[in-house]
């Protein structure tokens, strides 16, 4: 049946928002183009967004041409304002960013636990209160929250999972009370990246890809046919239970230790180069990302080590990629996914020198093609996804 007149302005102004939000500021005439919508339907669409307060005139194109120039017509950005978390073990970020995702503000707290659950949770909601009065927010539309953990698809809230801190349950509850009338969304951590490297970094030409996290922790997202993909109760991409060789026992219901994530952690990756003698050569203090990115330096040649640092280099980078193809091989064999993007610090650290490494692996353990591509985001894909999740969501809502 052929859409109501309604139906179909509808269709058309939200293929017109789109467009702006996309292209940025545009002229009736380029709206015509893009769309293949008649002059006076473009006309009526502008006139109509405009009574709605969804955009304004922002300027005039530079074309030379006969008579005025063309207007061009841009989203109001300050009509909606967002926030994007990143909640980690050890502190939290947050990007204050206006409707077509401008970051007007940005901040960072590291925060102890041990100091109690009630103190951890204001200094995390009052970060996200300067920030935005930082960037001239009075009111939130809507905020992105990424966090480790598993989320309850009933509820959409983090559950109570063993080892992570109370604070991390607490502070969406906390974030509900003090800023009333926004809407809060909270997503998984390695979820979010995945949208983040999907719309932004390595995975922008696939819709079906599994991105793993390589960080302090280990955990996967699966995208299939573009839809992220969180299981029945929300923990798919959990593989740091997963059971490999290799490790000294199996994991537990209530902890990953004896599963992959006690081959691919950083706290394995930290033992693993010190069992190859590249530990010091690093420098004090430079955690698994700064390890690994050593290693890349001085296999690729632009590493300042002497002597035999470059042999030591390459042997670290293949024990390593020994040990992500167990969890690489599994993930390809039951998803045939074509691409696996490693994310996180340790991914992109890793770059193409660790990607391929890991590819010829697979190639030898699995008749299923996958390419593996490093992160291009890293640890950012956590914040840009959260960022990306409010915005999408404020959009859809506004625009609708």
């Amino acid at each position: 049946m052929p859409a109501s007149p309604s139906t179909a302005r509808a269709i058309n102004d939200r293929l017109a928002l789109r467009l702006l939000q996309q292209e940025g500021p545009l002229t009736a005439g380029q709206l015509k183009q893009l769309t293949g919508l008649s002059r006076p339907t473009v006309a009526d669409l502008v006139e109509r967004l405009t009574a709605s307060g969804l955009i304004r005139m922002v300027g005039e194109s530079g074309e030379q041409r006969r008579g005025p120039n063309a207007r061009l017509y841009g989203i109001v950005a300050d009509r909606a304002y967002l926030a994007a978390l990143d909640v980690r073990l050890e502190g939290v970020s947050v990007v204050v960013s206006d409707l077509v995702g401008r970051v007007l503000a940005e901040a960072s707290v590291p925060i102890d636990g041990a100091s109690g659950t009630g103190p951890a949770v204001e200094q995390a909601v009052a970060l996200v209160e300067r920030a935005a009065k930082e960037a001239g927010a009075e009111h939130l539309h809507t905020v992105g929250v990424g966090a480790p953990g598993l989320i309850d698809p009933a509820t959409g809230e983090l559950r109570d999972t063993t080892g992570l801190p109370a604070w991390h349950r607490r502070l969406v509850a906390a974030l509900h009370e003090r800023l009333p009338g926004t809407h809060i969304v909270v997503e998984n951590e390695t979820n979010l990246a995945a949208l983040a490297e999907q719309r932004d970094g390595a995975a922008r030409d696939r819709d079906t890809f599994v991105l793993f996290w390589l960080g302090m922790g280990i955990g996967a997202a699966v995208v299939l046919d573009g839809a992220l993909r969180r299981g029945a109760s929300g923990g798919a991409g959990e593989i740091g239970f997963l059971p490999v060789p290799g490790t000294r026992g199996f994991p537990s219901a209530t902890d990953c230790e004896g599963g992959f994530h006690s081959l691919a952690g950083a706290a394995a990756v930290l033992e693993l180069a010190r069992e190859c003698g590249v530990l010091g050569r690093a420098g004090e203090g430079s955690g698994a990302a700064g390890v690994v990115r050593w290693a890349v330096g001085e296999v690729s040649g632009g590493g300042a080590g002497a002597g035999d640092g470059g042999d030591l280099a390459a042997r670290f980078l293949d024990a390593l990629a020994d040990r992500l193809a167990l969890g690489v091989a599994s993930v390809v064999a039951l998803l045939d996914p074509g691409c696996v993007v490693l994310g996180g610090e340790v991914g992109q650290a890793g770059g193409d020198e660790l990607a391929v490494r890991v590819a010829e692996r697979i190639t030898r353990m699995s008749p299923l093609p996958a390419e593996v591509r490093p992160s291009v985001l890293g640890g950012a894909a956590v914040l840009r996804g959260a960022q990306l999740t409010a915005q999408d969501g404020a959009q859809d809502e506004l625009f609708g």
